[in-house]
């Protein structure tokens, strides 16, 4: 959904490309030394929420709640990893406990809170934290530890100065980086802009797209719905009565008499035991 800001501001959008990375041995092992360290932040908080539930205490689940925790646990607990990739990965479980509550409410007993350990766990960081220069990009890291600079294999496809997070995983065997970045749309000239208190919504569905107006609206498109405007047809429908019926199909179990299927008339009434090649009629009365 396009973000506007001031009149005469561009339409903004959040798009994300991947690029993978080309690394040393050494820069290697850092970078996946920070997903174990975010794996470590993941399985800390699942083993604090596991002794306060054994002592019947509420869990902490909120982001605020965990990043006090963090807070209070001191710097370097988690080797190179700094507090905004631990960050990062306590909004996930936050994120993650929250989804699942609300699924539960609505009823769905299908939904299971975050309670899988996980080995190494994406960390992400802001554009206040990181620095991209061309395809070279510096990854923050803890306090004391030396800077940690990688090369991407290709250009980013968004200027450095639009960037507004970059995460790092590890997927398929291979390190990636997934940059986000707050691209324009289009610009509108002064006193031009959308209307903000008209919007509208699209349901891609499963085969139909659904367009659906604001509610200022008086009628809603809906392919097939209860709400969709009747369709008329231009053509003439003959009335009852006003001529001759057309002449109906011929049935399955007989032939066209000029094709040599069988020697008898044509019955306008399909006989059930009468097949299309038999010659002989059936002694069966015609049913009702």
């Amino acid at each position: 959904m396009p973000r506007h800001n001031e009149p005469g501001s561009p339409a903004l959008v959040h798009r994300t490309a991947r690029a993978g990375l080309r690394l040393t041995r050494g820069q290697r092992r850092r970078l996946l030394g920070l997903l174990m360290s975010a794996g470590d932040v993941w399985a800390c908080v699942l083993e604090v929420n596991a002794w306060r539930k054994a002592r019947q205490d509420t869990p902490l689940v909120s982001y605020q709640a965990l990043c006090r925790e963090l807070a209070a646990s001191g710097p370097a607990c988690f080797g190179e990893l700094d507090t905004t990739g631990a960050r990062s990965v306590l909004r996930r479980y936050s994120d993650a406990w929250f989804a699942a509550a609300a699924r539960r409410k609505k009823g769905d007993g299908s939904a299971r809170f975050p309670r899988r350990r996980r080995r190494m766990m994406p960390a992400r960081w802001y554009h206040d934290r990181l620095a991209v220069d061309g395809r070279r990009l510096r990854i923050p890291v803890a306090r004391g530890c030396p800077p940690l600079q990688v090369r991407l294999d290709r250009d980013l496809p968004y200027p450095p100065g639009r960037i507004r997070s970059v995460t790092l995983l590890y997927e398929a065997g291979r390190l990636w980086v997934d940059v986000t970045a707050e691209v324009p749309v289009t610009v509108y000239p002064l006193g031009a802009e959308p209307d903000p208190g008209r919007v509208a919504g699209v349901d891609l569905g499963i085969i139909h797209p659904t367009p659906s107006p604001a509610a200022t609206a008086k009628r809603c498109w809906s392919p097939g719905g209860p709400s969709a405007p009747s369709t008329t047809s231009t053509s003439k429908t003959p009335k009852h009565g006003s001529g001759p019926s057309p002449a109906a199909p011929p049935n399955p179990g007989s032939a066209d008499p000029g094709a040599g299927g069988t020697t008898g008339a044509v019955s306008r009434s399909w006989r059930p035991g009468t097949s299309a090649g038999s010659a002989r009629p059936s002694t069966k009365p015609p049913a009702p």
